[in-house]
C-alpha cells in the first residue's frame, strides 16, 4: 500500500472508523481544512465554512486555485508550522494555525485550524481577566505577609529600650538568626518587623507564626507543608508550607519555647542546611529564609529541664535581644499614652488630665505595652467628650486609686527627698552587686540576674547613675 494521505483517507472511508473520526472533527468548534501532499483539499468541517465562508464543494480540488493567498501550501513545501496567522477574506477575519501531516517520516499533507477573531477576543478577554485576578491575589498575599513597623515607630527613651533598638538596627542587615526575649506584650513582633524592614529582605515576605496557638500535630505541616496523599483529607497535589512561602524573606516564630521537642529537631535542620522536607515526601527543597524567634520563657531553664534542645538553643541564640518590661521604663509611658491617643481609631483629638496620666505612670503594667494600649482604647470609648479622666479607666484599675492617691498626696519636697533617697540606695546596691562579678558582658549579665532586671535595664541604670565598671 502506498503511503499517501489520500490513500489513508480512502481506506478509512470504507470503514466505520472513518464515520467516527468524521463525527469527532465535525464537533470541534475550530475550523479545520486538510490537504494531501499534492495540495488537493480532502476535508473541511462545517465550522471552517462558518468562519471563512468557503463551501464544501472545494473538496477534491487544488487549494491554490480556489484560495490563491492560502499559506497552507507553503507549509506543505517547507514543512514548517505557522501559528497565529491573521487572515481577512471580505468581511471575515480569523486567525489560522498550520502544520504539516507526517506519516511514517514522510509528508502526507497539511492541516489548517482556524478560529474567528470574535472567539480569539473572548479568549483574550478571559486571559486578561484571569491575569488581573491572579495579580489581585498576589497583591493580597503581599499585604498579608507584609511587615508594617519600622524602628522609627518604636517609642522609647535613652537607656534600656534605645539600647535595644541600637543593637537591633546593627544586626538587622546580617543574615544570622535572632532570638527576641521579653515578657508578653513588650513588642517582640514589632521589633521583628522592624528588623525585617531594615534588612536586605524587606521586599520579601514576613511570615508570623505563633507556635503556641497551633496544635503540635498541625504545626509541622503548617511550617513545612505536605505532599500529595500525605494523610486523610490532604489537599490534592500537596500544599506549600510557611517556610516555602517565606522564601527570600523572614519567618517569625513567636513563642518558640512552646514548640514540641520532636519538631525542634526538624527546625534545627532548616537552620543547618537551609532545606525543608514536606510531610509525606522524601525529597528536600531548598529555602532561603531568615529566622527570628521570640519567647517570654527562659529557654536556658527549658534546656536544663530537657524541654528544649540545647543545640537548637545555641543555633537560635546567635544574637539575643532582650526587651525590658514597661515597669522598668516608666519614662516611656507618657510618650506611649500620647501616641496611642493620637492614633486612636476614632480619629478624635483627645486630651488626658494630669492626675490620670500620673496614675498610669505609677501602675505596674503586668501586660506591658499591649495592656497600656488596651486601656487607652477603652478610655476613649468611655469618654463622652474629648477629655480622658480617671473614671474613664477600667474598673480593675480604679481599685488601685487609694495607693496612688496616698503617694500623690505627699508634698513635692518630701516626694523629691524620698525619691533621692531611693535613688541613692539603688545606686549603691547596683555598685555592690557589680563588684562581685568580672567587668565584662558575662559578669554584667550575672549581675542583672541577681538584681532581677534585664541586661538592658542594668545598662540604663548604670548610665543614669554614672556607674563605670
Amino acid at each position: 500500500m502506498k503511503n499517501t494521505f489520500q490513500e489513508h483517507i480512502e481506506v478509512d472511508c470504507s470503514s466505520k472508523k472513518f464515520n467516527w473520526w468524521h463525527a469527532v472533527i465535525n464537533s470541534i468548534n475550530d475550523g479545520i481544512l486538510v490537504i494531501d501532499k499534492k495540495g488537493i483539499v480532502r476535508f473541511i468541517n462545517p465550522e471552517y465554512t462558518k468562519i471563512t465562508g468557503v463551501k464544501s464543494d472545494i473538496i477534491g480540488k487544488p487549494l491554490i486555485e480556489y484560495r490563491p493567498g492560502a499559506q497552507l501550501t507553503n507549509t506543505l513545501k517547507d514543512q514548517q508550522c505557522r501559528v497565529g496567522v491573521y487572515r481577512k477574506e471580505k468581511n471575515r477575519e480569523y486567525m489560522v494555525d498550520m502544520a504539516p501531516i507526517i506519516i511514517e517520516g514522510k509528508v502526507a499533507g497539511a492541516v489548517s485550524v482556524c478560529k474567528s477573531l470574535n472567539e480569539v477576543d473572548k479568549l483574550s478577554m478571559e486571559l486578561r481577566r484571569q491575569t488581573e485576578k491572579l495579580k489581585n491575589l498576589e497583591n493580597r498575599m503581599d499585604s498579608i505577609y507584609e511587615a508594617k513597623y519600622t524602628f522609627e515607630q518604636i517609642i522609647g527613651g535613652d537607656g534600656g529600650l534605645r539600647h535595644v533598638v541600637h543593637i537591633a538596627e546593627k544586626v538587622a542587615e546580617s543574615q544570622f538568626p535572632i532570638l527576641v526575649t521579653g515578657e508578653s506584650g513588650t513588642g517582640k513582633e514589632l521589633f521583628s518587623q522592624a528588623i525585617h524592614n531594615k534588612s536586605e529582605r524587606k521586599h520579601g515576605p514576613f511570615i508570623p507564626v505563633n507556635c503556641a496557638a497551633i496544635p503540635s500535630s498541625l504545626l509541622e505541616s503548617e511550617l513545612f507543608g505536605y505532599g500529595d496523599g500525605a494523610f486523610t483529607n490532604a489537599k490534592k497535589g500537596g500544599k506549600a508550607g510557611l517556610f516555602e512561602i517565606a522564601d527570600n524573606g523572614t519567618i517569625f516564630l513567636d513563642e518558640i519555647g512552646d514548640m514540641s521537642y520532636d519538631l525542634q529537631a526538624k527546625l534545627l535542620r532548616v537552620l543547618q542546611e537551609n532545606k525543608i522536607r514536606r510531610v509525606g515526601e522524601v525529597t528536600e527543597r531548598a529555602v532561603d529564609v531568615r529566622i527570628i524567634a521570640a519567647t517570654h520563657r527562659n529557654l536556658q531553664q527549658l534546656v536544663n529541664k530537657k524541654q528544649f534542645r540545647e543545640d537548637l538553643f545555641y543555633r537560635l541564640n546567635v544574637i539575643q535581644l532582650e526587651i525590658p518590661p514597661l515597669r522598668e521604663r516608666r519614662e516611656d509611658i507618657r510618650k506611649l499614652v500620647y501616641s496611642f491617643i493620637e492614633h486612636s481609631i476614632t480619629n478624635t483629638s483627645y486630651t488626658i488630665d494630669k492626675y490620670t496620666l500620673g496614675f498610669l505612670q505609677s501602675y505596674h503594667w503586668p501586660g506591658n505595652v499591649r495592656e497600656l494600649k488596651n486601656v487607652i482604647d477603652y478610655a476613649t470609648c468611655m469618654t463622652e467628650g474629648t477629655d480622658i479622666l480617671f473614671h474613664h479607666l477600667p474598673e480593675f484599675m480604679i481599685k488601685n486609686e487609694k495607693r496612688f492617691s496616698d503617694v500623690a498626696g505627699k508634698t513635692e519636697k518630701s516626694s523629691q527627698t524620698l525619691q533621692k533617697a531611693i535613688q541613692d540606695k539603688e545606686c549603691a546596691f547596683i555598685q555592690e552587686i557589680l563588684r562581685k562579678y568580672p567587668n565584662n558582658i558575662e559578669g554584667k549579665r550575672k549581675a542583672a540576674e541577681v538584681l532581677d532586671i534585664s541586661l538592658a535595664t542594668l545598662y540604663n541604670k548604670m548610665k543614669k547613675y554614672h556607674i563605670h565598671f
